[in-house]
Protein backbone atom coordinates (compact mmCIF):
# COMPACT_ATOMS: atom_id res chain seq x y z
CA UNK A 1 0.00 0.00 0.00
CA UNK A 2 1.00 3.23 -1.08
CA UNK A 3 1.68 6.56 1.44
CA UNK A 4 -0.71 8.16 -0.43
CA UNK A 5 -3.53 5.09 -0.35
CA UNK A 6 -2.43 4.83 3.47
CA UNK A 7 -3.23 8.28 3.73
CA UNK A 8 -6.40 8.77 2.40
CA UNK A 9 -7.62 5.65 4.38
CA UNK A 10 -6.56 6.97 7.79
CA UNK A 11 -8.19 10.25 6.57
CA UNK A 12 -11.80 8.80 6.39
CA UNK A 13 -11.12 6.93 9.55
CA UNK A 14 -10.61 10.15 11.23
CA UNK A 15 -13.44 11.23 9.91
CA UNK A 16 -15.43 8.74 10.87
CA UNK A 17 -14.23 9.44 14.25
CA UNK A 18 -14.57 12.80 14.02
CA UNK A 19 -18.53 12.08 13.26
CA UNK A 20 -18.48 9.78 15.98
CA UNK A 21 -17.27 12.08 18.43
CA UNK A 22 -19.36 15.20 17.46
CA UNK A 23 -22.43 12.82 17.11
CA UNK A 24 -22.38 11.39 20.53
CA UNK A 25 -21.48 14.90 21.82
CA UNK A 26 -24.94 16.54 20.41
CA UNK A 27 -27.17 12.57 20.84
CA UNK A 28 -25.38 11.47 24.23
CA UNK A 29 -25.14 14.55 26.83
CA UNK A 30 -24.40 11.91 29.60
CA UNK A 31 -21.73 9.57 27.84
CA UNK A 32 -18.98 8.77 29.61
CA UNK A 33 -15.94 11.19 29.66
CA UNK A 34 -13.38 8.46 29.69
CA UNK A 35 -14.90 6.84 26.76
CA UNK A 36 -14.90 10.18 24.89
CA UNK A 37 -11.48 10.71 25.86
CA UNK A 38 -10.61 7.72 24.05
CA UNK A 39 -12.11 8.30 21.05
CA UNK A 40 -10.43 11.82 20.81
CA UNK A 41 -6.87 10.43 21.78
CA UNK A 42 -7.73 8.04 19.30
CA UNK A 43 -8.42 10.52 16.72
CA UNK A 44 -5.57 12.44 17.70
CA UNK A 45 -3.18 9.71 16.93
CA UNK A 46 -4.39 9.21 13.46
CA UNK A 47 -4.37 13.00 12.61
CA UNK A 48 -0.24 12.52 13.70
CA UNK A 49 0.27 9.08 11.59
CA UNK A 50 -1.54 11.57 8.94
CA UNK A 51 1.14 14.26 9.12
CA UNK A 52 3.88 11.67 9.34
CA UNK A 53 3.14 9.67 6.52
CA UNK A 54 2.42 12.96 4.44
CA UNK A 55 5.83 14.12 4.97
CA UNK A 56 7.49 11.05 3.93
CA UNK A 57 5.48 11.15 0.89
CA UNK A 58 6.86 14.70 0.42
CA UNK A 59 10.40 13.66 1.35
CA UNK A 60 10.04 10.53 -1.45
CA UNK A 61 8.51 12.89 -4.02
CA UNK A 62 10.80 15.80 -3.80
CA UNK A 63 13.70 12.86 -4.07
CA UNK A 64 12.02 11.13 -7.02
CA UNK A 65 11.76 14.35 -9.37
CA UNK A 66 15.36 15.92 -8.05
CA UNK A 67 14.79 18.19 -5.02
CA UNK A 68 17.15 18.72 -2.39
CA UNK A 69 20.24 17.54 -4.49
CA UNK A 70 22.08 20.89 -3.75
Amino acid sequence: MSYKSKINHLEEMHRLLDKQILEMQNNHPGVEVEHLAELKKKKLMLKDEISRLTKLQWEEDTQRIGYGDE
